[in-house]
């Protein structure tokens, strides 16, 4: 407990703008949120006053952090599994704890586990030699999809193999390196989806609607909420699983369920138990945002209410130009604002480079067609300088 509050003290393990827009939501709630951050130059970091820099592969510091902390919880999920139970060992209160974050850390135990439930995911197999993808490939199909275990994201950790000598020449190198590795049968998908959910210690879920997700080179470029054409009984048969997932994993917090949308029905792709990229649009488009909802999940409070506040809304992802614009971000924030008055930013304090998320924008309103386009138009600006299409800022 913070004696200068009386409230609890949330301890964030990762820096990053998870963090750094966790660390906004609490202040609303009173909260203290500490973070163990790997820099001072990190996104939280530079907006947090209780900030710790240390590595999150280091148990002493992780311990030294935890202390005086009421909870710990992540900002991402690459913290040693082994730490975690070390510290749960020691009376630290984890959430999510180990036994369930490890189903985020690791997809083969993620697959497994997802498919004694019972739940739809890709066919898949655990491999340790090149014979083992290329009898995989040969009875599923090429394509297939050649997966790090542990550690991949924004695509990273990914290989889409076209054929057996693709596989006989990417899969030596990764083991050579030591890389665990997964394959899966490439599924047919109509598009990417989203749902997400919360759920606290007492068992208490809740759910936001279900979104789509666009991905581009393996990074998400916009979300759409709600996700459009999707009829109300599928929605609410993904977010029952989605639920049902937390539940049977012992999952507390915001969990984060990727979806592939197929013509059989919807496959579980990956998991994520933290907030996440697919739940920034709920900052200002949602009742709860989910960062106040995984504070209020892992202190236990009552969780909060969900409605979507507009018929469409969209967050567009702010990547980095392929070269520096020629405007500053001041400036390009100035016109921006000129330009879409309802366009609400949020800069995550990140050096600008080639494709890295350095912020995203979101936009509210009815038509999804046209609040996706100003979304795009507004984020390609933000990143640019410049209008899409000779698009006029006058």
């Amino acid at each position: 407990m913070d004696p200068r509050t009386g409230f609890p003290v949330v301890g964030m393990v990762g820096g990053g703008q998870l963090a750094r827009m966790t660390h906004q939501a609490a202040v609303a709630l009173g909260q203290s949120l500490h973070v163990l951050a790997a820099s001072v130059a990190d996104p939280a970091a530079l907006v947090t006053p209780d900030v710790v820099i240390g590595a999150h592969t280091d148990l002493a510091a992780l311990r030294s952090f935890a202390h005086g902390c009421d909870v710990l919880t992540f900002d991402h999920e690459h913290v040693p599994t082994g730490h975690l139970r070390a510290l749960v060992a020691e009376g630290v209160t984890v959430h999510p704890g180990p036994d369930a974050l490890v189903h985020a850390q690791d997809k083969l135990v993620m697959r497994e586990k997802l498919a004694a439930l019972g739940v739809p995911v890709p066919e898949f197999a655990a491999v340790s030699e090149v014979a083992e993808v290329v009898k995989f490939g040969d009875a599923h199909g090429w394509p297939c999809v050649l997966k790090a275990c542990r550690g991949g994201y924004d695509g990273r950790g990914v290989w889409m193999l076209s054929d057996a000598d693709e596989a006989r020449s990417v899969v030596p190198r990764l083991l050579e390196a030591g890389t665990p590795l997964l394959v899966e049968q490439r599924v047919a998908m109509r598009r990417e989806l989203a749902a997400l959910v919360a759920r606290s210690p007492f068992g208490q879920g809740a759910c936001w609607p279900l979104v789509e997700t666009v991905q581009s080179d393996g990074i998400c470029v916009e979300v759409l909420a709600p996700a459009p054409g999707l009829s109300a009984e599928s929605a609410a048969a993904a977010q029952e699983m989605a639920l049902r997932v937390a539940d049977e994993l012992g999952v507390v917090g915001v969990l984060a369920v990727e979806l592939f949308d197929t013509a059989a029905g919807v496959v579980v792709n990956e998991l994520a138990m933290r907030p996440h990229n697919s739940g920034h649009w709920t900052i200002e488009g949602a009742r709860t945002s989910q960062f106040e909802q995984h504070l209020r999940a892992v202190l236990d409070y009552p969780l909060g209410a969900t409605d979507v506040l507009a018929p469409a809304v969209v967050m567009a992802n702010v990547l980095g130009a392929p070269s520096a614009p020629a405007r500053g971000a001041d400036e390009r924030l100035h016109h921006l604002f000129a330009r879409f008055r309802d366009a609400h930013v949020h800069y995550y304090g990140k050096q600008e480079r080639p494709g890295r998320k350095i912020g995203h924008v979101t936009m509210l309103g009815r038509s999804m067609a046209e609040v996706r386009e100003r979304a795009r138009l507004a984020a390609h600006w933000v990143s640019h300088g410049e209008w899409l299409d000779g698009y006029d800022i006058h």
